[in-house]
């Protein structure tokens, strides 16, 4: 089943969202200060810079912090703070590398419940309540990663308008 998750409202960016959850994690980290759809478009921006299809940690952890804000800042930056949210986003990957072995699944893969996903998430660099509620709840509505209690975890996400597009439980 091919899953498109549509918060870029670009069909590219979207198809990525959907093949690609480290690319969604990263359009979470990054919607702060900015439109939802420049957040979620950034992820496909970032991969053509780095001249992929796709995204991976452990390429992103690898790059030189200066060089990777380069990738930011170039005409048109991927964000509003954009040296600020490469490091941020740098320090994401690092930490899915040294936790995760660089592969965004395991952050679920395990997770009998909500909670326990919520917390794995809320221990990430630069997620807090809202981003890991909102991940829980990309999680739930398009990828299928529903454990036990993932709709409370998703606090108002899960019950809000990211929710109208589950066909699911």
């Amino acid at each position: 089943m091919k899953v498109i998750v549509p918060l870029a409202h670009q069909p590219e960016a979207d198809e990525l969202l959907g093949r690609s959850p480290l690319a969604a994690l990263i359009g979470v980290l990054l919607d702060e200060h900015v439109s939802t759809a420049s957040a979620f478009t950034a992820p496909l921006t970032l991969a053509r810079r780095l001249g992929r299809g796709d995204l991976d940690a452990g390429e992103i952890a690898a790059w030189d912090p200066y060089q990777f804000a380069a990738l930011f800042t170039a005409q048109p930056a991927l964000h509003r703070s954009p040296a600020w949210m490469a490091r941020r986003v740098q320090l994401l990957c690092k930490s899915l590398v040294a936790r995760h072995d660089g592969d965004a699944t395991k952050l679920w893969e395990g997770a009998r419940t909500g909670a326990q996903l919520f917390r794995r998430l809320a221990a990430l660099p630069g997620f807090g309540e809202q981003k890991s509620q909102l991940y829980v709840a990309l999680l739930g509505t398009h990828y299928g990663v529903r454990p036990d209690g993932w709709r409370e975890a998703a606090g108002i996400y899960g019950e809000g308008w990211l929710a109208r597009s589950d066909h699911g439980s």
